[in-house]
């Protein structure tokens, strides 16, 4: 089988495409061969050396991966060869074939293409927990989605606007703000504005919002929070704006407001249950069109290197997915 695997972490360089010998599953696995690896920002951090965990080498790139039952190890009972199933690894993606626990896999609908179902495993999760379990969103609250065309961005815009949540979106393109109001916005804003604050005023209608959804971090943080009403929540995501942002710890107090930590990891080994069903619950939903496929930028295994260099551009056409067993890389718009 070809894998693409990397024998030393600071370079793309040191990744390229080998031939293994295709893995057996051990009791209690499975072995999927694998269709379609999602890629995101961590993807890229941790090829690069630059993520807090250092998988041991020699290491394949890529976690949220959908494909199917290829073989079970003793005792799986559960799955059979042939089942539509995604998971979620630190890594193994890119890859023809993966083994994991089979307690770690779920099915995917009928409905739903591999590449749709890779690239909304953690991003439709995260802005679902994001909004409801850790910024506790309630209809009729006004909600500023930073990063609005990305992967978390987008879900959750469609996410905060089917629970009657006013939703502000903000993106760096008059073409982004124009697919965040597609997904149900209904205003926009521009994220690279010099007064982003002066921007918040003029499209709310109180001047202030109830919650920030930021997968961003960056320069803008701070304005952000003080963009906040009383008792407003500013939901800490991630830092795809590339720098970790500080905040001075009066203005918590003077806002009464709260800075949220949202881990989805955390969320998925202490409720695992719930996060379970949360998936279910989002694949279906996607499957029948009550939630907008997510905005793919597709390549081949072969373009493997393309694809990782890819999670670090702000200009990418939509969630980078690799397609194990295709050659399409034209972006899925």
């Amino acid at each position: 089988m070809r894998s693409f695997e990397g024998t030393a972490y600071g370079s793309l360089d040191a990744f390229r495409l080998t031939e293994r010998d295709v893995p057996a599953p051990s009791a209690g696995q499975v072995r999927i061969r694998v269709e379609a690896t999602a890629l995101g920002f961590v993807d890229g951090l941790i090829v690069q050396g630059r993520y807090q965990i250092k998988p041991p080498l020699p290491y394949v790139p890529g976690g949220e991966i959908a494909g199917t039952v290829d073989a079970t190890g003793e005792g799986v009972r559960h799955l059979s060869a042939g089942d539509r199933v995604a998971t979620w690894q630190l890594g193994g993606g890119l890859s023809e074939y993966a083994i994991v626990a089979a307690d770690e896999v779920e099915p995917i609908p009928a409905a739903l293409d591999f590449a749709s179902a890779a690239a909304m495993l953690v991003d439709y999760q995260t802005a679902r927990y994001a909004l409801f379990e850790r910024g506790r969103v309630l209809a009729g609250e006004t909600v500023l989605v930073m990063g609005a065309a990305g992967g978390v961005g987008s879900a959750a815009v469609q996410l905060a606007a089917r629970a009657g949540a006013h939703v502000v979106a903000a993106a760096s393109t008059a073409e982004k703000r124009d697919r965040a109001r597609a997904l149900g916005a209904q205003a926009t804003i521009n994220s690279a504005s010099e007064d982003i604050r002066a921007e918040i005023r003029a499209a709310v209608p109180r001047g202030v919002v109830d919650v920030v959804v930021d997968p961003v971090g960056g320069t803008t943080f701070e304005a952000l929070f003080r963009s906040l009403a009383k008792e407003g929540r500013h939901l800490v995501i991630g830092f795809a704006g590339g720098s970790i942002p500080a905040l001075p710890a009066n203005l918590p107090l003077l806002k009464s407001a709260a800075l949220v930590g949202v881990e989805i990891r955390h969320f998925l080994a202490a409720w695992p249950e719930d996060a379970r069903a949360a998936r279910t619950v989002l694949f279906e939903q996607v499957a029948s069109g009550a939630l907008a496929k997510p905005r793919t930028a597709r390549f081949s295994l072969a373009q493997a290197h393309e694809a990782l260099a890819a999670t670090s551009r702000r200009d990418k056409a939509g969630k980078v997915v690799v397609l194990q067993h295709a050659g399409a890389s034209s972006p899925d718009r």
